[in-house]
């Protein structure tokens, strides 16, 4: 007998639950906000309709299923099952925090403060999750695949983002690494030392963000990847030239099954995914990393 759907319901703390977490009462951090010229209702009030917006989804929820909720600081030790609608409750990042920990489940996106929001990955209201959960948990129900980017250890340890990859110093410091790729055969191509900021694969997806932001700032002639293409795009932030280290190979895309490696000749680099620090790769000298379209897709509805 197979088990009924179970909505999970994704969240995360609100600003003014965490102004209050650090100190204590409203009246406290009310005048912590005034002391820098912000308002304590105004965030008080966004608080509010977070918890409308994740009030409202609950009560959609068909009868017959089940339903729990995670917050985002708990993604990485939540079980998620085969038979699960994940609901995103928040912004389009707290999307991407949740697709490296899926799947293939479905998900729906749901913006809980319309107008603060680009909305790229919570495309609908609250109102919209009664219609669209069943909808959801039907077979072939139709959503869109978004490419995902993995990276590899030479020791197995892996990483899945939506959006980008950043491997590279866990501070300000400079990383020294050899940078190549490879071919679908897994042939190397040329390969040159550097010594950079780091290095960032991204998505289409991610092709909203950062990974934009590096292609405008470098003037790149590049095609960004659409969210749907299964292609990266990388980017090394801030090459350094020198006698030992160079500056030829700073941009490239990657399609299906092709790989760029970087071994590291640093003695502390990290790979993190979709900027959360927090769940990081620890990579030390002489270990490599290699990056790639991963076999996993998050599956968007609507």
């Amino acid at each position: 007998m197979s088990l009924a759907p179970r909505a999970v319901l994704v969240h995360r703390r609100t600003e003014y639950e965490e102004l209050l977490a650090r100190h204590g009462t409203h009246g406290q951090a009310a005048f912590f906000l005034a002391a820098r010229g912000r308002s304590a209702d105004e965030v008080r009030e966004r608080h509010e309709r977070a918890h409308r917006a994740l009030a409202a989804v609950a009560g959609s929820v068909p009868l017959t299923w089940r339903q729990t909720r995670v917050e985002r600081a708990d993604l990485d030790r939540f079980l998620f099952g085969p038979e699960d609608v994940v609901v995103v409750v928040g912004q389009d990042g707290l999307v991407a925090n949740t697709a490296k920990y899926l799947t293939g489940q479905p998900v729906v996106g749901i913006d809980a403060d319309p107008g603060r929001n680009p909305g790229v990955l919570v495309r609908h209201r609250p109102a919209d999750a009664r219609r669209l959960l069943p909808h959801a948990a039907g077979a072939g129900a139709p959503a869109d695949e978004l490419t995902m980017v993995a990276a590899t250890t030479d020791d197995g340890q892996r990483l899945l983002a939506l959006n980008e990859v950043y491997v590279g110093p866990p501070g300000h410091q400079t990383a020294r690494y050899v940078l190549g790729t490879e071919d679908p055969a897994g042939a190397a191509g040329p390969s040159e030392t550097q010594a950079s900021s780091g290095v960032l694969a991204g998505t289409g997806t991610g092709a909203t963000g950062w990974l934009r932001s590096l292609w405008q700032q470098s003037s790149s002639t590049l095609g960004l990847p659409a969210p749907t293409e299964p292609r990266l795009a990388w980017f090394v932030r801030e090459a350094w030239p020198s006698p030992a280290t160079g500056t030829r190979r700073v941009e490239g895309l990657l399609g299906p099954r092709e790989g760029l490696r970087l071994t590291v000749e640093s003695d502390r680099l990290v790979a993190f995914g979709d900027g959360v620090e927090s769940d990081a790769l620890e990579l030390t000298w002489g270990q490599s990393v290699r990056l790639t379209v991963a076999d996993t897709r998050l599956r968007l509805v609507g």
